[in-house]
């Protein structure tokens, strides 16, 4: 999908899903979940950094009642780390959907568009 770049008139934006230029691990820790994300080419690592920021990571997460989101940057292997609060709707004791770990949930924020 080609977007306009509005602060350029001849320069046309191109999304990426995040899925193409990274890969993801997720972990667990009561209902607390883990995502490192690490860039597949150190060359989009800074564009990785300036388009996840925590404000849009909780936002993609908010509809499973995520309270807070940590980043935490790991430069010199082209990765980042998200720790996410509350997302995990009590955890794998508490919980009654069919990913109490949260596994699959990298999948989701593999899935975002980046702007490139």
């Amino acid at each position: 999908m080609l977007q306009a770049d509005r602060s350029h008139p001849l320069r046309a934006v191109k999304a990426t899903p995040l899925h193409q230029l990274a890969h993801a691990r997720a972990g667990d820790k009561g209902d607390r979940l883990n995502i490192a994300l690490f860039a597949y080419q150190m060359q989009d690592y800074d564009l990785l950094v300036e388009q996840l920021d925590e404000t849009r990571v909780l936002a993609l997460f908010q509809h499973r009642g995520a309270s807070r989101v940590r980043r935490y940057l790991l430069p010199h292997l082209g990765g980042m780390n998200f720790v996410i609060d509350d997302v995990l709707q009590g955890g794998v004791n508490g919980a009654l959907n069919l990913d109490g770990h949260g596994k699959t949930l990298s999948f989701l924020l593999l899935g975002v568009e980046i702007a490139r």
